[in-house]
Formats: structure tokens, C-alpha cells, sequence
């Protein structure tokens, strides 16, 4: 049997340390669970610092109700295992 993926739309503290990530407007992570879905934020986007708390959680956000001008042109593949809002490339 294999696990589903989850479109997930995170949320944190609106801070400066967030924003300085590209972060304030949220994060898009598809993963087999919320868990894992902090394990890669942690692994990618957050190397060197504690994950920040989440403020609140979308699971299987339906990423047409993003936002139009700046988060939907910018998203990675949302049906991929990763981050995919913002969009990074792993080396």
C-alpha cells in the first residue's frame, strides 16, 4: 500500500526573522504528513535554526485559493514530495 501525499499551507509568526526567509506570506510543502512535512522544512529551509512554530496549518490547501499575483506564478511542483512555495532547488 502507498501513502498519500498532503498539499500542505503553513503559517508562521509574523516576524522579522520570517519575513527574511521569504516566509511571511506562508510556506507550501507536500508531504506524507504534517511530521514530515516539519522534517523537510527543518532539513531545507530552516539548516541552522529551530523550526518556528506554526500558526496555522492548510492540509490539502487547494493552491487555487492562493494568492494570485505573487505565490501561484512562484510554486514549484505542488504534486512532488518537497517544498514547493517558496521554490528552492536542492544542490
Amino acid at each position: 500500500m502507498s501513502q498519500l501525499l498532503h498539499r500542505y499551507w503553513i503559517h508562521f509568526p509574523d516576524d522579522a526573522f520570517v519575513r527574511s526567509r521569504g516566509l511571511n506570506h506562508g510556506c507550501g510543502v507536500t508531504a506524507y504528513s504534517l511530521e514530515d512535512a516539519r522534517r523537510l522544512l527543518q532539513e531545507q529551509l530552516f539548516r541552522d535554526t529551530p523550526l518556528p512554530a506554526f500558526t496555522r496549518v492548510i492540509e490539502d490547501v487547494d493552491v487555487t485559493t492562493l494568492e494570485a499575483n505573487h505565490i501561484r506564478p512562484n510554486i514549484g511542483v505542488v504534486t512532488w514530495r518537497g517544498i514547493w512555495f517558496p521554490f528552492i532547488q536542492l544542490s
